[in-house]
């Protein structure tokens, strides 16, 4: 239950907002940072191909005004920097291939809470832009300072604000995008909680929207939003100044409360994106998933299980997957973010799932369809005994033989801060994120901006290095 004597949580986390400077910030922090804005940036250049975000860009570019930041995949074209912020924050969850934050609260039952790289980050992006010669070291301040304040909103409220359909990513996201725009615009004060009132009643998402465009456009508006408030908030708009915390606000409402007994962990007193840290997602697919995706890819290429060969799948998980990944069969690439089926098949025919596999051509393909009716998703009651703080699954593959082929999943996922990628994983998921849209160089270029972003004299430059002329 919510603690029943006042709280001030949107007042720390002004004050933390306002104090915080990049000294403060741990080597790990900043090291993961870079990591994750590595991710993001990579990650914007795959999005920016989406035909969700060609219409977003389309429609800011149309809508034009002020010429604050560069609208994606639209060459010199500038919008005001709330809706370069959209669309740069709609691309980088376009492929649901974003970092999730981690907990190690068993309420929690996916063990995970918000994507918190994206909305922060693009709001990051469009701030420098908007106000020019912001430095890599004021950049990557700005940039943690936004994934700690959401993080820790994330890691505090009650879990019944996800399992009542909201989208954390989108709400909380919202408070990592105007924590870092504030700090670029330098609000102290009443204006800083204005801005924050401002963005909880702004603050909005829902999970029906899951394996549409709109899942994307969730953190695009959540990145916008933020911008949105603190840019009002600079000119004197004015908010609630408990709006996170207080009777109606967003706490209670969207989620019930918070849990009291986590608020002395406090904002900045360790740093949630390197503990205890972030995933970097090997998959462009729900994260509970990723686990059963190698324990696929281990079992077909341990036994050289060609797609012939295979008579059915029988994958056996708790509701913890079951639940999330709720369509049986996906009639598009985005459904397939969330379809074991579709996960699996995937897996099986090319041995990989990446961007080249998350189409419509390919999901939709004859060999993807088949395969998919193929795969039968079972609730195992024991599984689901053993609780929800971790992600455990069972395949069992029967070939046309007669032959019965068994894997577990491996319970430390790979991306995660127990099993993390190396930085040359890193570099090989950019590589596969840019592949067809940018040349070596220009790939190059992307990944040294972001391991130097600490030294830059104008962060500005990042929203240059992963820009690309229009796409029709």
């Amino acid at each position: 239950m919510a603690a029943a004597e006042a709280t001030h949580i949107t007042a720390d986390a002004a004050a933390f907002i306002e104090k915080a400077g990049f000294a403060s910030i741990p080597e790990e922090a900043r090291r993961v940072a870079k990591r994750c804005i590595l991710d993001g940036l990579a990650l914007m250049v795959a999005g920016g191909a989406e035909h969700s975000v060609q219409i977003l860009a389309d429609e800011v570019t149309d809508q034009g005004g002020r010429p604050d930041a560069l609208v994606l995949t639209r060459g010199p074209a500038r919008v005001p920097a709330p809706l370069a912020a959209r669309v740069l924050g709609t691309a980088g969850h376009a492929h649901d291939w974003d970092d999730t934050q981690v907990s190690r609260d068993p309420r929690h039952i996916y063990g995970l809470l918000t994507h918190p790289t994206i909305p922060p980050l693009a709001a990051s992006l469009v701030m420098a832009q908007r106000l020019g010669k912001v430095s890599g070291r004021d950049f990557v301040n700005a940039f943690v300072t936004g994934v700690e304040v959401e993080s820790k909103i994330s890691e505090w409220m009650l879990t019944d604000h996800y399992r009542k359909g909201f989208h954390s990513s989108a709400t909380v996201g919202t408070f990592g995008a105007v924590s870092a725009a504030a700090k670029l615009l330098g609000l102290t004060g009443r204006p800083l909680l204005n801005a924050l009132g401002m963005a909880a009643s702004f603050a909005a998402g829902l999970r029906c929207n899951f394996g549409t465009m709109t899942k994307p456009l969730h953190v695009g508006r959540a990145a916008e939003n933020g911008v949105t408030a603190a840019l009002l908030a600079a000119r004197g708009f004015e908010a609630d100044p408990a709006a996170i915390d207080g009777p109606w606000g967003f706490m209670q409402v969207t989620a019930g409360g918070h849990y009291p007994e986590k608020l002395a962990q406090g904002f900045g007193k360790t740093f949630s994106i390197a503990d205890p840290g972030v995933s970097i997602k090997p998959y462009p697919s729900g994260i509970v998933t990723h686990q059963s995706m190698d324990a696929m890819l281990k079992l077909v290429t341990a036994n050289d299980v060609k797609p012939g060969d295979v008579e059915r799948i029988d994958f056996f998980a708790g509701s913890n997957i079951l639940n999330p990944i709720r369509y049986p069969i996906a009639a598009d690439h985005l459904q397939a973010k969330f379809s074991m089926a579709a996960l699996l098949s995937m897996i099986v025919i090319a041995r990989r799932a990446g961007r080249a596999e998350f189409t419509d051509e390919f999901v939709q393909s004859a060999a993807m369809q088949d395969m998919q009716r193929r795969v039968d998703c079972k609730l195992d009651p024991a599984i689901e005994a053993q609780g929800m703080d971790l992600i455990r699954s069972r395949i069992e593959l029967i070939t046309k033989s007669g032959k019965k082929l068994v894997q577990e999943a491996d319970l430390r996922y790979r991306g995660g801060p127990d099993n993390p990628m190396t930085d040359a994983d890193l570099e090989g998921k950019v590589a596969a994120c840019v592949a067809g849209l940018m040349n070596d160089d220009r790939k190059g270029a992307v990944i040294a901006a972001a391991w130097g972003v600490e030294d830059m004299a104008d962060a500005s430059e990042l929203a240059r290095v992963i820009q690309t002329e229009a796409a029709h």
